[in-house]
């Protein structure tokens, strides 16, 4: 079997495999829409289908098309991306909202080089909207369709290698189940540490079938420990928070005062009374070990500062982006 037949065969096998056993039951394959993938692809993007599933449904419920997106503020897209994590995704889903309100009339764009050229919107993101919303062939390459064509030619992952096996392995016809085959078949039965090769599709001409040391995960580097050092201030119903500006974790998120900007005996009065709470919390790339000094006071009070802050009423706690573990904190204390 030469290169060309073999490749075909990969496609038409894996479209076949799907109509099978492909997850339909995903919520982002129901009512299929430009916008529908765009947003699930984004919060896909680094976090597991399981994670996203609940954000999705949640996320949609509110907006359920890019019109009513429109005019969502940063904030209260931020607010329904807690607890999920690489919050830049959703500022970039503001971002991108707001260039198609004003540049396509609000209209999402049909075309590769535009969409590409959106923040957040990579190369393998956009081949995923064209491929699925617009059924038109182009490639995709996330973790999961790297896994499968490096298994199936037996090669290390090398990205520039794998963008080029994805364009000559993608059909010009079946893409919707093509596209969706191949992501399925990564996160089930191509899977990173126990691959199914007996249930796979494409075992038959796999040059790893049964053999798949080429992929074995690599061992998770202990992380770093980063400490911070918070102070809370709260009055019965409201809390004093300040907007993260620092371009790091947690960017744009609603936080306590960080201890260390050094003018907190300015910004603060001396308060009723105080409670150290200690917090650790796991980032992909950090651990946090936060420590909050909660400062009681018998009502809010006028803060002098530069820093962008605003008192905050527990009922409007859902409107605005904080960290989970600040959330968290907030719901059971305050």
């Amino acid at each position: 079997m030469n290169n060309a037949t073999k490749n075909n065969k990969f496609s038409i096998l894996i479209s076949d495999w799907y109509h099978v056993n492909g997850r339909e039951h995903l919520p982002w394959r129901k009512q299929v829409t430009p916008y529908r993938i765009w947003i699930s692809e984004i919060m896909l993007q680094q976090t597991q289908v399981q994670t996203v599933i609940p954000f999705f449904k949640r996320f949609i419920r509110k907006y359920p098309n890019l019109k009513s997106l429109s005019v969502a503020s940063e904030d209260e897209i931020l607010a329904l991306w807690t607890g999920l994590g690489f919050y830049r995704r959703a500022k970039n889903i503001y971002k991108t909202k707001e260039i198609i309100k004003h540049d396509y009339k609000n209209i999402f764009p049909k075309k590769y080089e535009e969409l590409v050229a959106l923040p957040g919107i990579g190369k393998s993101t956009a081949g995923a909207i064209m491929s699925l919303a617009y059924q038109e062939s182009y490639p995709i390459l996330d973790a999961n369709v790297k896994r499968v064509i490096a298994r199936f030619k037996n090669i290390e992952r090398d990205e520039k290698k794998l963008w080029k096996l994805s364009e000559k392995l993608t059909p010009n016809n079946n893409i919707f189940a093509y596209t969706q085959g191949i992501m399925d078949l990564g996160a089930t039965t191509c899977s990173v540490r126990e691959p199914e090769c007996q249930s796979c599709p494409i075992v038959k001409i796999c040059n790893s079938a049964f053999h798949t040391s080429v992929q074995n995960p690599k061992k998770n580097k202990e992380k770093l420990v980063k400490k911070i050092n918070f102070t809370l201030a709260h009055s019965k119903k409201s809390f004093l928070l300040f907007k993260k500006e620092e371009k790091t974790f947690w960017e744009s998120l609603w936080v306590p005062f960080d201890n260390k900007d050094s003018k907190k005996d300015i910004i603060f009065k001396k308060p009723n009374k105080t409670e150290i709470k200690n917090i650790n919390h796991a980032l992909s790339h950090l651990n946090l070990d936060i420590t909050i000094e909660i400062c009681e006071y018998s009502a809010p009070f006028k803060v002098k500062t530069n820093l962008i802050h605003r008192w905050v009423s527990k009922d409007d706690i859902n409107n605005y982006g904080l960290p989970k573990p600040i959330k968290t904190i907030i719901e059971n204390y305050v």
